[in-house]
């Protein structure tokens, strides 16, 4: 094998790794996003537990986070609140950078 062929594989490997902890990452935000919304519903603990989990079998509805925007956002007024698209926006920025850390961390 050649040093190309090693470098190659090296890069393959750290694409599939990347990818694997960025996905990871954005669960974990979907589903800190989830319990941050439960919270401001006033959700029990273990209906925030589940309600965390619906968010993240949200994102699988269609590619993107829209889908997963759309579902805290139609939630949240479902509930007679109302929070800003922008705020739910900052919000997930916010969790994303929290969720990798913690990604980076636990690995």
């Amino acid at each position: 094998m050649t040093t190309f062929d090693d470098r190659e594989k090296g890069f393959e490997s750290k694409y599939a790794l990347d990818q694997e902890q960025e996905f990871k990452a954005v669960a974990r935000r979907n589903k800190l996003l989830g319990l941050w919304a439960a919270e401001k519903m006033g959700l029990n603990a273990d209906r925030a537990e589940e309600y965390g989990r619906a968010i993240v079998k949200a994102d699988f509805e269609q590619p993107g986070e829209e889908d997963v925007y759309r579902k805290i956002a139609q939630d949240l007024e479902g509930a007679g609140l109302t929070v800003s698209e922008g705020e739910i926006r900052r919000k997930m920025d916010e969790l994303s950078s929290v969720a990798r850390e913690q990604i980076r961390n636990d690995e």
